[in-house]
């Protein structure tokens, strides 16, 4: 009896632990469709303060836009410069880029603008501006369990990055021994868009764990990129934000500069009219 009563006390404990984690995520509501969080990780980087920043996009409110270099003037911009030079509420990576600086290492293709006509063996692609409404209006195709050739024809604007997440649910990175700052590209189980950056470093593998156990409820992601030319920037409401990467051999506690890296690739968004 005392073994059923210590259990039943342990499950109990663990199901308040629980529901205070996942109460724990705080959204700042910055407008209609538009949540931001600063989430303190549950592992913690020896590096930095450990925070995850979220924003929170309800597609149903927000376009997606993806601006290149090679469209506009073939000139790579700080992350700052193309939302400001674009009214763009936020932006982050559109994927990593070649040693061009222009060209992205996947596919990339955004209406009438070819950036890069290759697909990589890479698993994932950012899919948005649909070609009608019988589309959503924005998805991550996983060409392991989607038939990419005919999905790309329904949307306008397609890029291609590496894989986080299985159409499992599983962690598909091997472990590494390095780390460094990442800007990712998710979707919850609601098709909200997440763009979510940490300057704290980790191994991709770990962070992908930290976030599948976070009560996000993400269902598939995308790596953007990766230390120093890691981005995120947000300009909505009172909130003004730049957030610039670091590799864990550079990473200091002080707010970054907000210039960053000159970037040729940007995913944003505007609010729709």
């Amino acid at each position: 009896m005392r073994f059923r009563q210590n259990a039943w006390v342990l499950i109990l404990i663990l199901f308040s632990a629980n529901t205070i984690f996942a109460q724990s995520i705080n959204w700042e509501r910055l407008d209609i469709g538009l949540h931001l969080a600063n989430i303190a990780s549950p592992k913690k980087s020896d590096l930095g303060d450990s925070k995850i920043t979220v924003l929170k996009i309800n597609p149903e409110h927000y376009d997606f836009k993806l601006l290149c270099a090679s469209e506009y003037g073939g000139k790579s911009r700080t992350v700052s410069k193309w939302a400001q030079d674009h009214q763009l509420v936020a932006a982050i990576n559109a994927g990593m880029f070649q040693e061009d600086m222009l060209s992205s290492v996947g596919y990339m293709r955004n209406f009438d603008h070819l950036n890069n006509s290759h697909v990589t063996p890479h698993n994932t692609f950012f899919a948005f501006n649909p070609v009608d409404t019988t589309s959503k209006p924005v998805q991550i195709i996983d060409k392991t369990c989607q038939n990419f050739d005919s999905l790309r024809t329904r949307y306008h604007s397609v890029f291609q990055n590496i894989r986080m997440i299985s159409c499992e649910g599983k962690n598909v990175w091997t472990q590494q021994n390095n780390r460094w700052s990442m800007s990712i590209l998710a979707m919850d189980a609601a098709d909200n868009v997440l763009f979510i950056f940490t300057r704290s470093p980790y191994s991709v593998h770990d962070f992908i764990n930290i976030l599948m156990k976070l009560p996000l409820g993400i269902t598939n992601a995308m790596y953007m990129e990766g230390g120093t030319k890691a981005t995120l920037y947000i300009s909505a409401d009172d909130v003004q934000m730049a957030k610039i990467g670091a590799f864990d051999n550079s990473i200091v506690d002080t707010t970054p500069s907000s210039a960053g890296w000159a970037i040729p690739n940007v995913l944003g968004i505007v609010k729709k009219r």
